[in-house]
């Protein structure tokens, strides 16, 4: 994982060094080549140099993104990938990652009480204090309905309690090289839970490797057993139900300030990418953002203009 990690990185650079590069070395620097063509021909070049531009980047609508393909370790774009930024419910997947990493049963009973409570933002929950639940279906509902008081609840009962949690959280990321991150608590709701792009990358193929995260963040739906009633649950990210993707790893996330986030690892024209879009707003731009980007590949493809490496 490391190596490819560093050529992510490195991929980085070069995409910003060849930007420059390949105007600095143009023949004939500061003319214009398109505007001493005819008309006619300018007109064409000009349409042709439209549609370059479109086929370089997609046309995306979150402050910052990035996006990966892993199989060939390249950075096919990226947006303010490197700035840290507050993340809300993306934090989850290293909360899952964290209790997993512990081989804590996940059949032990957790019980759902006031501290798992929140005033603020994220004070709705369909888990009612007293409700007792496994620690694999906290993990479940934290991860595909992004259950705020399971999230707080699992990091509760990790040894140590609540503050040997977080601080396993941040020895986890720098672990995997976010150097730009920082977690506060295990359900995001704090805006002092950063990361950047980049980080969250790192995060995703991580996560990635874990089948438990896999199956439980593509989930459709779960319904749980709270006493006498059963509660159903819905996946927060509706591209899990869409036929046309294939999406191995995910994880929404929203709260004011850090707007409507969305991560993922996916396979596209049979390529393995990770997808990082945040701050974007509206409530169905990530999702959006997330269409534009396959689109955006599958026309790349087509056109002839994907380098397969």
């Amino acid at each position: 994982m490391n190596w490819r990690l560093r050529c992510v990185t490195l991929a980085v650079g070069s995409l910003l060094g060849a930007s420059s590069l390949c105007y600095a070395d143009a023949p004939g620097a500061g003319v214009d080549p398109i505007r001493a063509l005819s008309p006619a021909l300018r007109i064409a070049a000009e349409h042709s140099h439209a549609r370059k531009l479109s086929f370089d980047e997609p046309d995306l609508r979150s402050s910052s993104a990035l996006i990966v393909d892993e199989t060939h370790s390249r950075v096919l774009f990226a947006r303010r990938a490197d700035v840290a930024m507050p993340i809300a419910s993306i934090t989850k997947l290293m909360t899952a990652l964290v209790v997993l990493d512990a081989a804590q049963s996940l059949d032990e009973p957790i019980e759902i009480t006031r501290d798992d409570t929140h005033a603020g933002k994220g004070a709705f929950s369909r888990l009612a204090v007293g409700t007792k639940l496994p620690r694999g279906d906290l993990v479940h509902l934290a991860l595909m309905s992004s259950e705020n008081r399971a999230a707080h609840a699992l990091g509760r009962q990790y040894p140590g309690g609540l503050t040997a949690f977080v601080a396993a959280m941040n020895a986890r990321a720098k672990g995997l090289g976010m150097t730009h991150s920082h977690f506060v608590d295990p359900a995001g709701l704090s805006s002092e839970n950063v990361a950047s792009p980049e980080d969250l990358s790192k995060l995703v193929m991580a996560v990635s490797q874990n089948p438990v995260i896999r199956d439980y963040s593509t989930d459709k739906a779960y319904a749980v057993h709270a006493g006498r009633r059963m509660i159903g649950f819905r996946n927060t990210d509706s591209l899990v139900s869409n036929p046309g993707w294939n999406i191995i790893v995910q994880k929404t996330g929203y709260i004011a300030e850090a707007g409507k986030c969305l991560v993922m690892q996916a396979i596209i024209d049979g390529r393995t990418i990770v997808i990082v879009l945040l701050d974007s707003f509206g409530k169905y731009t990530r999702v959006a953002d997330a269409k534009r980007i396959k689109k955006w590949m599958e026309w790349r493809l087509t056109a002839g203009l994907a380098n397969e490496g």
